[in-house]
Parts: C-alpha cells; structure tokens; sequence
C-alpha cells in the first residue's frame, strides 16, 4: 500500500489537530509515547496514545521492567476509539519503535482504519531500527519488515543516518550519497523524509546536520553537536516535525521549527547533566526556542 492523498496546503489552525500515536511507552524518562505525547500537547496537539510496551524505563540501561504487549491488545484499543465515531477527525497516525511483525501488523491495520475514516489522513513511521554505535536494536525480521512493509504505507518516514544506510544497503559518506539514498527511499513510497541526524564529508566539525526531502526540494538545518546522546530526541522530532509538517505543509518551516525546539530541550538537558531528556523542566523551548536555527535549500 503506496502513500496515499496530497497533503493539504494548510491544516486551519482554528481546527484542533488529532493525532494518533502509537509508541511504547516508559515510566522512567522520555522516549517513545513519554516523549512524543508531551511535546505534541504542549504545542497544542490532542494525542490519542495506544502504548505498545510498559517499561518502567528504556531498554538502554540494560535492566528494566514491565511488559510488550500482544497485539491484539493493540487492536483492542484502536478498535474502541473507533467505536467512538472520532476516526474521521484524526489527522495522522505517528508510529515508532516496532518490536514484532505482529505489533507492525497492527499498526499498519490502525492506519488503514483511519485511512478509511479519513481519507486525507497520513502516516509518520519513525523506523527505530537502530543506532550509529550500536548497530541493530531490533531483530533482522522486524527490520526488513520495515523495508518491506511499513516504510512503503508511509507518508513521512523518520530515520537517523543508520536507518537510512540501512534501508538502501549502503554508507552515506557525502551530502550526495544522502540525496542519492532520499531518492531511492522516495521511490519505496515515503513522500517526505526527514533524516533526524547526518554526520557526511560536508558537516563541519562540532555540528550535526538535519536533512528533509519531498518531492519538491530538499533542506538542511545545522545545529551544533552537544557532547552526549540523548535517548528520545528522535521520538521527539519525529512526533514536532509531523505536527508542524500537518499544519503548515512547509518543509523548511516544519524543519527549522522543529530542531529549534529540540536543540533547546537537549541544551537544557546537556546543561543540567541529567540521564534522561528535561522534557517537562525545558518545555517552553518546545513553543519558543531559545536559539533558532534556519533551513537552507540544498541544490547541488
């Protein structure tokens, strides 16, 4: 199932937006629906979360507790919002860290549902695979599910530098091996790609760059690079960049508005020296930046 519609030129900002995540979700820290749920309420966005895990923290400290849950409960819970009559008014479904083909399944079924609700709603795929550093985090059949199953019904696909080498087999080491990945990944089906970190030949020393692609340009941001990684900074940008992406349909705006407000909490957080995003304490970054950062359209 390709992508589906166009996207509006702008959502009315008088209408409130509704969006559907489905994520897992912590009770310790910020990642995945504790991240994505927060930032998009604090913009202004009612989220509709359907958690697919409940971990007392995430996985990277290596000990956690709680559980995934089946798929059917997945299922179970998209199944009553519907009965609510309240689909047609769901602008998107944001999805994230899949941990089987079952739970991918059910996701895809969710947006299909929707879909059919509303017919000009769109799907954002965080594919969370894995990690520069850290190499897969997920098994090789949930990964080449994504290839094959969930990268292609997206709308908006959200990779870090080492999803998108993953999803077309090979390195990125120039600004031009990345634009010659967008287009391959646009050809799977994805109208818009926002490749969440990028560290090529052409990044300076000390910065980080955003690439975002759709059929009609592509653009960077820059921001420095801060001296840790952040778990849930790419749950975060994922879940602002659709948002802003729904309301305006500007690549550029949605871009730029989005790493502000990201580099502010990862600033924020870098500053006070915590384990975990400082969600909450810097959350008036998310609507006013501290420091804003501009995107560039590249053209060669």
């Amino acid at each position: 199932m390709g992508a589906a519609g166009t996207f509006p030129p702008r959502l009315l900002l008088w209408r409130r937006m509704n969006l559907l995540s489905i994520q897992s979700h912590v009770a310790y820290g910020h990642v995945g629906n504790s991240a994505a749920v927060f930032a998009l309420q604090r913009i202004g966005v009612e989220v509709w979360p359907v958690n697919t895990v409940q971990f007392s923290n995430h996985t990277g400290y290596g000990q956690w507790g709680g559980q995934v849950f089946d798929a059917s409960l997945i299922r179970d819970v998209v199944r009553g919002i519907e009965q609510r009559g309240v689909l047609a008014e769901c602008d998107g479904v944001l999805s994230g860290y899949i941990g089987s083909g079952a739970i991918g399944d059910a996701i895809l079924d969710a947006v299909a549902i929707v879909r059919r609700a509303n017919p000009a709603a769109k799907y954002c795929c965080d594919p969370a695979i894995g990690d520069a550093g850290r190499g897969l985090f997920v098994s090789e059949a949930v990964a080449e599910f994504m290839i094959g199953k969930t990268v292609p019904a997206a709308d908006i696909i959200t990779p870090n530098q080492f999803e998108l080498e993953y999803l077309i087999g090979r390195k990125c080491r120039t600004l031009g091996d990345a634009r010659s990945a967008l287009a391959e990944v646009h050809a799977l089906g994805p109208r818009v790609i926002v490749v969440t970190s990028l560290n090529v030949e052409e990044t300076p020393d000390g910065s980080v760059d955003l690439l975002a692609s759709d059929v009609k340009a592509c653009v960077r941001v820059r921001t420095p690079r801060l001296p840790q990684k952040f778990n849930g900074a790419g749950d975060t940008i994922a879940a602002l960049f659709f948002a802003r992406y729904l309301r305006g349909g500007d690549l550029a705006d949605a871009l730029a508005k989005s790493a502000s407000a990201v580099f502010g909490v990862l600033a924020k957080t870098a500053e006070a020296g915590a384990p975990e995003l400082q969600l909450v304490a810097a959350q008036d970054e998310l609507v006013h930046p501290s420091r804003t950062f501009d995107a560039e359209v590249i053209t060669t």
